[in-house]
C-alpha cells in the first residue's frame, strides 16, 4: 500500500468534489462512487418509518447472471454469500471460519430496526441463480430493461415471487448499463410485479475490470482523478472484488432503504444510505485516497478485511452504525 502524498490531497479533494457534483444522481439508490473521506461527524442516516428486509429471518437473494462470466469470478461471488453464514463451507460443510467473516460486517446491518423493533436478518442466502449467456437484451441496457427483465422473471416464474429478497442482475464486463460508470457503481430498486402483492426489490452490479476499475473497483486499480502510486492487490481479480464491494453496498441498502422510505441522508431519490453514507474507508486511518489500514497476505501480497468461504479474502466497506452514528469499520 502506498501513501498519498500530502501536496496532492488539496488538489485531489477540489477534483473529487467537482466530479460528485457533477455525477449526482438524479433517481433510484445509486452506489455513487467516491474516494474515501474522513467520518464526517454530521452524517446521520435518519429513519423514515417506512419496511426493512425485515419479514422473515432471511434475505434470500437471486442471482441472475447475464453475460459471460468465468467459472472462477462465479465461483468468487457464491463464495461471498456463502460466507454470510460464518460456520458453512461453499460445499455446506459445518466449519469454523477465521475471524473477522462477512457476517461479522453484516452484524451492523443487522442493528438496523424497523419501526416495530423487528431488525434486519442476519442470515443472507442465495436460493436460486439464472444464467443468461446468451445476452438476451443485447450488450446496451437501460435500467427499465432490468426492471422489466425482473418482472418477466417473475412473472413466468423463473423466479419465485419473495417480497423479502433481493433480486441481483449480474452484467459482464462487456455489457454496458445506462449510468453504470457514469457515477454509478450499482443501484437497488423495487418493481410492482402484482398489484396488491407489494413490491420487490431489485438490484444492478456490473462487472467494472474492462468498463472503469478505477471507479468502481478501486483501491484495486487506479482511478483517473487521483494521487499517483500503484494500486492495492485485489484477492480475486480486479474485476470479481470490485463486483463484490459494489454487492455488499447495494445489499446494505437494499436492506435497510428498500423502497426509499427506510434508513438514508438526504434526498430520497439521491439517499447516503447504510455504506454510501461512508464513501472509500474499509480500515481504520482511512482518508482520501487512503482506504485504510487493512490485512494483507504474505503470500499474495492481496489486501482484504475479511475472511470468506473456501479460504476467500474479501474486502468490505465501511457501514454506518446506528448505535454509534458513526462509521464502522472490520478491526
Amino acid at each position: 500500500m502506498s501513501n498519498v502524498p500530502q501536496r496532492s490531497l488539496p488538489l485531489f479533494l477540489l477534483t473529487i468534489i467537482i466530479i460528485a457534483l457533477a455525477l449526482s444522481p438524479a433517481c433510484s439508490n445509486e452506489l455513487n462512487y467516491q474516494l474515501s473521506t474522513s467520518d464526517p461527524p454530521s452524517t446521520i442516516l435518519t429513519y423514515h418509518g417506512g419496511a426493512l428486509l425485515t419479514k422473515q429471518r432471511t434475505i434470500n437473494v437471486f442471482l441472475l447472471w447475464y453475460g459471460a462470466f468465468s467459472p472462477k469470478d462465479r465461483a468468487t461471488v457464491n463464495d461471498f454469500f456463502a460466507s454470510f453464514d460464518p460456520h458453512q463451507g461453499s460445499s455446506g460443510t459445518r466449519i469454523t471460519r477465521q475471524e473477522p467473516t462477512v457476517s461479522t460486517w453484516w452484524k451492523t446491518i443487522s442493528s438496523y430496526k424497523d419501526k416495530a423493533g423487528n431488525p434486519v436478518p442476519a442470515t443472507v442466502k442465495v436460493v436460486k441463480q439464472l444464467d443468461d449467456a446468451a445476452y438476451s437484451l443485447g450488450k446496451n441496457l437501460k435500467r427499465a430493461q432490468i426492471a422489466n427483465y425482473i418482472q418477466s422473471k417473475t412473472t413466468s416464474k423463473a423466479l419465485p415471487l419473495d417480497s423479502n429478497g433481493v433480486y441481483f442482475v449480474l452484467t459482464a464486463k462487456d455489457v454496458k448499463v445506462e449510468r453504470f460508470c457514469m457515477g454509478s457503481c450499482g443501484f437497488h430498486d423495487s418493481i410492482s410485479v402484482v398489484p396488491g402483492m407489494g413490491r420487490v426489490v431489485y438490484s444492478h452490479v456490473g462487472d467494472p475490470s474492462v468498463q472503469c476499475p478505477g471507479l468502481c473497483a478501486w483501491p484495486y486499480a487506479v482511478p483517473a482523478y487521483g494521487p499517483p502510486g500503484p494500486p492495492l492487490v485485489a484477492p480475486n481479480g480486479v474485476g470479481a472484488d470490485g463486483m463484490i464491494m459494489n454487492i455488499a453496498t447495494v445489499l446494505a441498502g437494499a436492506a435497510t432503504n428498500p423502497f426509499k422510505t427506510g434508513y438514508y441522508q438526504g434526498d430520497a431519490l439521491a439517499p447516503l444510505e447504510a455504506v454510501t453514507a461512508c464513501p472509500g474507508i474499509f480500515g481504520a486511518g482511512a482518508y482520501p485516497g487512503y482506504p485504510g489500514d487493512l490485512k494483507v497476505d504474505k503470500g499474495s501480497k492481496a489486501s482484504y478485511n475479511v475472511f470468506g468461504a473456501s479460504g476467500g479474502k474479501f474486502l468490505l466497506p465501511a457501514i454506518w452504525d446506528p448505535m454509534s452514528s458513526q462509521c464502522k469499520v472490520i478491526a
